[in-house]
């Protein structure tokens, strides 16, 4: 049975409504100090990679990621 890891993914800048559109599968914690955390399950490696491409995709900067504790 595949084993889902909580991740954490710190953008630089505050995102808009819609760009948070584009992830519905993670959750996001207000704006603090010019970056946007976006947190939530990633099944699998095919998920990260295409969590990643969307950041890419959209212009986004990533500062942060980090795999969250069960």
């Amino acid at each position: 049975m595949p084993v889902t890891t909580r991740y954490q993914f710190t953008i630089d800048g505050e995102l808009s409504e819609r760009a948070l559109a584009a992830f519905p599968e993670l959750r996001a914690k207000l704006p603090i100090s010019g970056t946007t955390t976006l947190f939530g399950p990633v099944p699998d490696p095919t998920a990260m990679r295409g969590i990643l491409a969307r950041f890419d995709n959209l212009g986004l900067t990533l500062l942060e990621m980090r795999q969250l504790p069960d």
